[in-house]
């Protein structure tokens, strides 16, 4: 068995920062009946407190003290909206949580011998999609690695680079040479394992046919399990640690990996000890998961190359372009925008064509993610049982890596990890939605939703929408809408990563709060579509998805009433707090149970004050994009070393939120509106540590320096004259003239002059030519 890896930082860790390395469970602990029945008495609890409040504070005002004060009125109306929408998104994560305990309960995870056996009879194919764009390669290579050790029948890797194919920088294209070099450098990797294996399985298939095996057969093989452990702890000792990621991968791919073979190895002996004998057919299944294991085929697809592919700007159309290739033959064809890659029809096929297979599953994984092993076994294990032949994507919604170095990086995991608890918990109610880290896709649902149109001649296929930048949020209501189904895996197999610092995760959540308003008149569509089938739409469903995607604008819009307008203190009520009271509470026990402090609950709602400005900008984009009907860019999450500055909006927002939060106390004291008071001093607290702790008072100070002088600095552009006439003798480009039918461009109207005057005259002196030589 291995030992944990030594974890020694590459930076500086803050204080308060995650000690624990270790993953929580891969299966989740069966809960108990009491605590199924605790929570069913928090969703009860919150719904009959808010009813109380409503009939004792806001309707008693009216009909039994008589108020009817118009400004009263008004602020009535708008409290008692604001507290019920935000009461509706609590009780919507009340009703998620029991969904998802009822799962846990239930889950029974499938014999490793009943894989085994499936597996042997069916052979199906999975292509490994990899979306990179400016990725550090070394997270690259991990993220490759960990798929490429998935023990599977037929596994392809493909690394989808989408940056610039020609940069002008050194530091940049040593990097992308680095991340090509990839697929080939994990191959020569995984040789040694692969040929041994390969070799083996095929002497025993070629060996004796007897039903038993004999136990030097049964020896021989518990070496080779033996030696494959061993391969996976060196590779693991000379895995290099820089952070908190290095040691998960280090530890819980490589070694875990080698410690359940090493146990295998055990087993086959001590069944040999014990006289037991072990079967022809199950000691094929055993070298088939070591053949199967080190097997997988990588290589590196950049479709900026490609002159016919799209190259907008997203992770969507990356996967497009790709997946709208596989099954096809093309031969390429140099054209003066570029090579383009032009179909070959079945039969002519021709030396020099390139084939992209097609396969039954897709693997979508993002370049920061890692799966554990048995990921692509287990999932697709359960996308072929029959019950399951409407299901289009399964996935198990990544966790975080423990032992973040950063206490933003800290809790934004900790939110990571319970917002898995919550999407487990939608698929009891069908509302699974697709969260695109990482997902086992059926091939065949995505050639359901497919959208094609031509562009400049060429075939643009869309198998995933990228009309919004969360992309895997209305594919959902496409595989619904055509009817599909998604659900989430009740286990932890996957992890990936979280930004570190304030700067990046403003990119990553202002980029998930876009987009989910102009998706919700799809989701009318599907309900309308599913009727019309005779399916049946249950309201929780509904609810579910509706809070899913919507509930960052009510939840946004809603907390900034609450900071800024002073309500009237008869508004005000102990029940508001009792009807939010089950919400806290739960969330409290759901980070314990995820490895975090129950006191986290406080840092999460300080967290989501200084978030509160990401989160509105994202909506907002979603509006403006409504009313313009222009795409929204896709912001990819940087991922650097160092740390990233934020915009001089997000620093200045959360100090004017403290500011406005300490006046409110102060104008609120004096007028002895202690409830008002109470909550303004409550927020002003929680957001100055928020500020303290996740942003930093210096980083603060550099961020607004940064923002204020930038703008006073103009690049320097270097000054181009205009090109020279080009001499009578030029040749013409004709490449372009053959393929676009001119040279370059569009013709400007002087150059077709020029041509058309040359042209005359050339037709003028033949024509004197001709009488000349008629006389």
């Amino acid at each position: 068995m291995s030992s944990t890896s030594s974890y020694t930082p590459a930076r500086k860790r803050q204080w308060g920062s995650e000690r624990r390395t270790e993953p929580l469970p891969t299966v989740h602990p069966k809960p108990s009946d009491r605590k199924i029945t605790w929570s069913r008495v928090a969703i009860v609890a919150t719904i009959v407190f808010w009813a109380i409040y409503v009939v004792t504070t806001i309707i008693r005002q009216f009909l039994v003290l008589g108020t009817q004060d118009f400004r009263f009125t008004m602020e009535a109306i708008g409290y008692t909206v604001v507290v019920t929408f935000l009461t509706f998104s609590a009780l919507m994560y009340l009703v998620a949580r029991q969904g998802a305990l009822q799962r846990f309960q239930k889950h029974v995870r499938v014999p490793r011998a009943e894989l085994d056996r499936h597996f042997a009879q069916n052979q199906p194919s999975i292509t490994v999609l990899v979306p990179s764009y400016a990725e550090e390669p070394e997270v690259v290579r991990m993220t490759l690695l960990s798929a490429a050790l998935q023990e599977f029948p037929s596994m392809r890797v493909v690394l989808l680079v989408d940056d610039n194919p020609n940069p002008t920088d050194p530091a940049v294209a040593e990097k992308l040479n680095a991340t090509r070099d990839l697929a080939d450098s994990i191959t020569g990797q995984l040789a040694e394992p692969r040929f041994r294996f390969t070799d083996a399985l095929l002497q025993h298939e070629l060996g004796d046919e007897r039903a038993f095996v004999s136990d030097e057969a049964a020896l021989e093989l518990a070496e080779h399990y033996r030696w494959a452990a061993e391969w996976l702890y060196a590779q693991a000792d000379a895995h290099g640690i820089d952070d908190h990621v290095d040691v998960f991968f280090a530890d819980q791919v490589l070694r875990a990996l080698g410690d359940e073979l090493a146990l295998t190895a055990e087993a086959v002996k001590a069944a040999v000890a014990e006289g037991a004998e072990l079967s022809s057919e199950r000691v094929a299944q055993l070298y088939r998961r070591l053949a199967w294991t080190f097997d997988a085929e990588l290589m590196v697809f950049e479709r900026k190359k490609w002159a016919s592919l799209s190259h907008e700007a997203n992770k969507a159309m990356n996967l497009n372009a790709f997946i709208g290739l596989m099954g096809g033959t093309y031969r390429v064809e140099q054209t003066p925008d570029g090579p383009v890659l032009n179909p070959v029809p079945a039969g002519s096929r021709k030396p020099g064509d390139i084939e992209i297979p097609d396969s039954d599953f897709l693997l979508t994984l993002d370049a920061d993610s890692i799966l554990l092993r048995e990921y692509c076994l287990r999932l697709t294990y359960f996308l072929q049982q029959p019950d399951n032949a409407r299901v289009a994507v399964t996935q198990t919604p990544y966790s975080s890596f423990r032992g973040a170095g950063t206490r933003i990086e800290r809790l934004a995991g900790a939110t990571t990890d319970i917002q898995h608890i919550l999407h487990q918990g939608k698929s009891y109610y069908g509302a699974t939605f697709w969260v695109g880290a990482n997902a086992v896709i059926r091939k065949r649902a995505l050639e359901d939703i497919v959208e094609t149109e031509w562009v400049g001649g060429f075939e643009v296929r869309r198998y995933i929408q990228d009309r919004t930048v969360i992309e895997d949020t209305e594919s959902s209501i496409d595989l619904g809408t055509h009817g599909w189904s998604l659900v989430n895996y009740p286990e932890r197999l996957s992890y990936s990563a979280t930004p570190p610092d304030f700067g990046s995760l403003i990119v990553q959540r202002r980029r998930w709060a876009n987009g989910g308003l102009l998706i919700l008149p799809k989701l009318w569509k599907q309900v309308r579509e599913r009727k019309r089938r005779g399916e049946n739409v249950s309201r929780i469903e509904l609810l579910l998805r509706v809070n899913y995607m919507a509930s960052i604008c009510w939840a946004s819009f809603g907390l900034v009433f609450l900071l800024a307008y002073p309500y009237d203190g008869r508004l005000l009520s102990p029940v508001v707090l009792l009807a939010a009271l089950p919400y806290f509470i739960s969330q409290a026990s759901d980070l314990r149970y995820a490895g975090y402090k129950a006191t986290d609950i406080f840092r999460i709602y300080g967290f989501n004050l200084i978030l509160l400005p990401v989160n509105l900008a994202g909506v907002l984009k979603s509006i403006q994009q409504s009313l313009t009907g222009k795409k929204i860019p896709f912001a990819r999450t940087p991922k650097v070393k160092n740390r990233t500055a934020s915009p001089l909006l997000y620093v200045i927002a959360p100090l004017a939120i403290i500011a406005f939060s300490l006046f409110t106390l102060w104008r609120d004291w004096n007028a002895h509106n202690w409830g008002n008071a109470a909550f303004a001093a409550f927020n002003a607290t929680l957001a100055i540590w928020s500020l303290v702790a996740y942003i930093g008072i210096w980083n603060s100070i550099v961020d607004i320096w940064l923002g204020l002088t930038k703008p006073l600095y103009v690049d320097k552009k270097r000054k181009t004259s205009a090109p020279a006439a080009a001499p009578a003798t030029e040749s013409i480009d004709w490449r372009s003239v053959l393929y676009h039918g001119h040279a370059g461009g569009e013709v400007p109207h002087l150059e077709r002059t020029a041509l058309r005057d040359d042209a005359v005259a050339a037709s003028a002196a033949a024509v004197s030519d001709d009488q000349r030589q008629a006389a």
